[in-house]
């Protein structure tokens, strides 16, 4: 990769809005397609598992595997950010993803599909993962103009939620179109290896830099520069906090999903299309929360919107508990999906808001660590879980452990943000 201290001079602060920001369009119309194309693939992946195995511990593992490198490789990645050309790493990255899902209905249509490929393919994407969000994230404030950040990542989320939504509904039509879960799978597969294919397309079009020319100053050791980012981290005290409160949530929601989809599969008896309707309410309710977040934090304090999502998300989990048919789940999947870019945009502003330039890669890698880092150990347990609870009672303890988080964000220093 191109080190950052050989970019040319410090290119000037973007000025015009989001809608004439040529930059931004690209960058997002990238993240709009490849977004979706990984919904998809993402839905199908536990489908795939289970069908090549009948495991739902199996299914999690692999889910696991998948976000396994945020927790390994988040802090190193960010130091590598901070120094590398972010928009090379974007594109390295794209590039890879596009190679590795496509080679999963390659393998399977030549009859060599085996479990530990599925494994190896979700691992090296994970760690793409890792490297391309933190350089997408960090490189945010530098293709928009500040005032513009707040805007630029709520779109970024209505994005996700987007692809949330239309997603897992495409997965399962494909699903069904096929006829069979394991050719609907890789055509899911397909579908997400072009996403990537098209975004690295609108990436190479994009002519801003993804950083602020530095001068190059005696590189220290990675480690160094990791424990810098860290300790940034660590000495902001509602930073710490956010970062405290997302780990803890991120780990009881880390089982949500393929608990829903057993509920459904198993004990109401839903077909896929309807499965995949059910997983897609949550991209509904993202697209709602996307609409009213701006709303929400011009009117409301940070301590309200973020203890109103815990709370919001608690109600949400005793819904799946009682749900009886597709309808509660629906409204219940909604309900979480509202709420997170209420919250993710107060906590993601106030981090990018309060990171210099120079280490936004290392402070949004150490965030990451702990609330991307987490999921992987959640989706493992929680896994493992499924098998001697099932599925409702699974979902009983995810709503007591978020119960009990609200219960003591409501006494942090945050009643006080």
């Amino acid at each position: 990769m191109d080190q950052i201290d050989t970019l040319p001079a410090r290119p000037p602060q973007p000025t015009a809005s989001l809608w004439r920001n040529r930059a931004f369009l690209l960058l997002w119309s990238g993240q709009i397609v490849s977004e979706t194309g990984s919904q998809v693939s993402l839905f199908a992946l536990p489908l795939l598992v289970l069908a090549f195995t009948n495991s739902p511990a199996q299914a999690g593992f692999l889910s696991a595997i998948q976000l396994l490198p945020y927790l390994l490789f988040s802090l190193p990645a960010g130091a590598l950010v901070d120094r590398w050309n972010r928009k090379l790493v974007m594109l390295a990255c794209d590039t890879l993803r596009w190679l590795l899902l496509a080679s999963v209905p390659v393998a399977f249509y030549l009859g060599h599909l085996t479990l530990p490929q599925l494994y190896v393919v979700a691992f090296l994407e994970g760690t793409a993962n890792v490297l391309f969000g933190i350089a997408q994230l960090s490189a945010l404030p530098r293709v928009v103009a500040p005032k513009d950040v707040p805007s630029a990542y709520m779109l970024s989320e209505i994005t996700q939620s987007t692809a949330t939504l239309v997603g897992p509904s495409l997965g399962g039509l494909l699903i069904q179109f096929a006829g069979a879960t394991l050719p609907g799978t890789m055509l899911a597969y397909m579908a997400d290896s072009f996403s990537y294919l098209v975004s690295v397309l609108s990436l190479g079009g994009i002519r801003v830099p993804f950083q602020q020319q530095r001068v190059a100053p005696l590189r220290q050791s990675l480690l160094h520069e990791v424990l810098v980012g860290l300790r940034f981290l660590w000495r902001q005290p509602l930073l710490r906090l956010m970062a405290l409160l997302t780990t803890l949530i991120n780990f009881m929601q880390a089982g949500i999903t393929l608990a829903v989809i057993l509920l459904a599969r198993d004990t109401l008896h839903l077909d896929t299309l309807t499965l995949g309707i059910v997983i897609s309410a949550n991209g509904i309710g993202g697209l709602l929360g996307g609409a009213i977040a701006p709303w929400l934090q011009r009117h409301l304090g940070m301590r309200q919107i973020m203890l109103g999502s815990l709370l919001g998300w608690t109600l949400a989990s005793t819904l799946l508990v009682l749900s009886s048919g597709s309808w509660m789940l629906i409204l219940a999947m909604g309900l979480i999906g509202l709420l997170w870019p209420c919250y993710a945009v107060v906590v993601v502003s106030y981090r990018l808001s309060l990171a210099p330039d120079e280490l936004l890669g290392r402070v949004n890698s150490s965030f990451r660590l702990l609330t991307f880092g987490i999921e992987p150990v959640g989706k493992a347990l929680w896994g493992l879980l499924l098998l001697p609870l099932g599925a409702r009672q699974e979902l009983v303890w995810i709503a007591l452990g978020l119960g009990l988080i609200t219960l003591l964000a409501a006494f942090t220093p945050l009643r006080r943000a």
